[in-house]
């Protein structure tokens, strides 16, 4: 098992363990994130492999020196719809640490399903920063 496909099974399990938040004086703004997550979204739509791989996490350029071999990845690891979607909503947030957060996002594939993503972000020296990602397919259809 890799470490990235590692990241799609804890995730859902800290969502589970994950205590319940942090003092409002110490949470940090939402739209940080969200605009890291909306960025590398964007990124994947428009096949900016470079992009993309700039709004990942520092494991993902240690394990990604080339752009190209990292979207391939994306796709190879089943993550098509989110580079056909044609939009996000953000959902609800759970807060794991002042730079560590799990973010729901519902994106609207081209096939008009609405897939359920938790992002995993970290707070690096550069900013927020996806970590990983669970996507799953859900019963809703877009009308």
């Amino acid at each position: 098992m890799t470490k990235h496909s590692l990241i799609g099974i804890l995730v859902p399990l800290a969502l589970l363990a994950a205590p319940a938040g942090a003092d409002e004086a110490t949470t940090p703004s939402a739209i940080e994130w969200q605009a890291v997550i909306a960025g590398q979204i964007l990124a994947f739509r428009t096949h900016d492999a470079p992009g993309a791989l700039n709004f990942a996490a520092a494991s993902f350029h240690e394990a990604y020196s080339d752009p190209n071999a990292f979207f391939v990845a994306i796709i190879s690891a089943g993550y098509t719809p989110i580079m056909e979607s044609s939009s996000q909503t953000f959902g609800p947030f759970k807060l794991l640490a002042p730079d560590q957060v799990l973010q729901d996002v519902k994106i609207m594939g081209n096939d008009q399903v609405i897939y359920e993503a938790i992002y995993a972000l970290a707070k690096e020296p550069e900013g927020w920063r996806v970590s990983g990602v669970k996507l799953m397919k859900t019963s809703a259809v877009a009308v």
